[in-house]
């Protein structure tokens, strides 16, 4: 009875906290996106099988699942790394009651297994395991499919879940992750062993053998008991504070900032909040992934996705950073908002501040996105425009409307599957800077050609650099007749 006593309290801490009811309408955004997913996925599933009989070779839908099995593996743990947010339980106040050590860890530990992201993927593994495995096998395979199919994300989940509290999330532990990767990667590229070959016999044994369920299930009980391990190494928060107090914050050296004025000074104390603070940091992480996101679309010599969407995906890259920071840029104050108003800092000084890092996120982007240029002259001239957009008119935008978030943002939060923070002001800010320039190309290629439709938003972003005072002291004039209602906003905590 305790541990449905357990669910129940976490149940009624939910529902009661004020942002639950505030934040409906946010939430059903995110409901419509998920059902979009779950479709997607439940689409793929029935599709898998089609999909994997072209690739050639001897193999069966099932062995070539099996074979990737490992990397999807290796994919899902690195992700949850990085962003899964840790179950936590206010241990304190239930150390004074008459409660087992045990079943409170069980508790911690089990629960995130029965959220739903665990089970989303089932949407795709089981209609492929109706239609494929037991098409070429039996019922029984089948079965056994789906549950070792289940039984290794529970395992990730386990394994994320511990690698994070025994390493934590920063930047060493994720260039680590990264690393390994690339080195599992590169060995399977030159093909000094097979990574899909080792897979596809293990996971080949765990599916057809009767026992073989009994692998996955001992590798669930190793994470468990690891996660146990650590918890009995660390129940009490004395260690965590002997912990705190022996290690050492990475924040970098930004003292020549400061050489810039109190706008160099103000752009300092932003960097080191974004280092410091674990949801800046996982965003950090996150900008870092998404600069991968043109390999998915490049590829493709023919453009098959249409230059739309080729401008979208070029401007998100080049401005991943200021997209993600642009939109809550006022937010991240939140916390001690109250004092930047009483502070002897001019608005003006603020809003350029804030002006300069994002045109730093901008150019650090372009820079490092410049190798996809070796994918032909077209992407070069999507770059440019884009990156010339970015800086002339979706930078004044984001610091316009960021003035419409008005709510307090929890900084010792994680970013993922987090939207603390997030209204359904935060969708409408980002949805028109993202997606009307991408409309833009594709109505102007239509009518000319897509050299002129670059050429125009190339040519607006130079408008926009050229009147950068005049749209930014329009910034500041909307600064100042929202503060007080930003700062009223701040003051709500949940």
């Amino acid at each position: 009875m305790l541990t449905p006593n357990l669910i129940k309290q976490e149940w009624i801490k939910s529902i009661r906290s004020q942002g639950f009811y505030r934040n409906a309408l946010a939430s059903f955004f995110i409901g419509i996106f998920v059902l979009y997913i779950c479709g997607l996925l439940f689409f793929l599933g029935f599709s898998l099988n089609k999909i994997l009989e072209k690739v050639p070779g001897e193999d069966t839908p099932m062995q070539l699942f099996n074979g990737a099995m490992i990397y999807l593996l290796l994919g899902g743990l690195t992700l949850r790394f990085l962003m899964q947010q840790l179950n936590t339980i206010n241990l304190p106040s239930y150390q004074v009651l008459p409660l087992k050590r045990s079943t409170l860890i069980n508790f911690l530990l089990l629960k995130p297994l029965a959220s739903p992201a665990n089970y989303a993927l089932l949407l795709a593994v089981i209609p492929f395991a109706i239609r494929s495995v037991a098409g070429y096998y039996n019922g029984m395979v089948a079965l056994r499919f789906v549950v070792a199919f289940e039984l290794m994300v529970w395992f990730n989940s386990l394994l994320a879940a511990f690698l994070k509290r025994k390493f934590g999330g920063n930047l060493l532990s994720f260039f680590m992750v990264l690393g390994i990767i690339a080195i599992i990667v590169t060995l399977e590229y030159f093909r000094v062993f097979s990574l899909f070959a080792l897979s596809k016999a293990l996971f080949g044994f765990i599916v057809l053998s009767p026992v073989g369920l009994l692998l996955p299930l001992l590798a669930v009980a190793v994470a468990f008991m690891l996660n146990k391990w650590f918890f009995a190494q660390n129940y009490y928060p004395e260690r965590f504070n002997r912990k705190l107090q022996t290690s050492k914050t990475a924040t970098a050296d930004l003292a020549f900032l400061n050489r810039f004025g109190i706008i160099g000074e103000l752009i300092s104390v932003e960097v080191k909040l974004m280092l410091r603070h674990k949801r800046t940091r996982s965003m950090l992480f996150l900008s870092i992934i998404f600069l991968f996101y043109g390999l998915l679309f490049y590829n493709n010599p023919h453009h098959a996705y249409g230059y739309g969407m080729l401008f979208f995906i070029a401007m998100f890259m080049t401005g991943i950073l200021m997209y993600i920071y642009g939109q809550w840029s006022i937010s991240w104050d939140s916390t001690h908002f109250d004092g930047l108003l009483t502070k002897n800092i001019p608005v003006p000084t603020y809003i350029k501040a804030n002006y300069y890092l994002m045109l730093a996120f901008n150019v650090i982007c372009f820079v490092l996105t410049t190798p996809y240029f070796l994918f032909g002259s077209t992407i070069v001239y999507m770059h440019l425009a884009a990156f010339l957009f970015n800086i002339g008119v979706n930078i004044y935008l984001l610091l316009f409307l960021a003035t419409y978030n008005t709510k307090r943002v929890d900084l010792s939060r994680s970013s993922v599957m987090n939207y603390q923070g997030t209204t359904y002001k935060s969708f409408l800010i980002v949805l028109p800077i993202m997606f009307l320039p991408m409309l833009l190309v594709n109505v102007i290629a239509f009518f000319t050609s897509i050299g002129t439709a670059l050429w125009t938003l190339a040519i607006l972003g130079i408008i926009g650099l050229a009147l950068r005072n005049p749209l930014i002291n329009l910034c500041v004039k909307q600064f100042n007749n929202r503060k007080y209602v930003m700062a009223e906003g701040f003051r709500e905590k949940e």
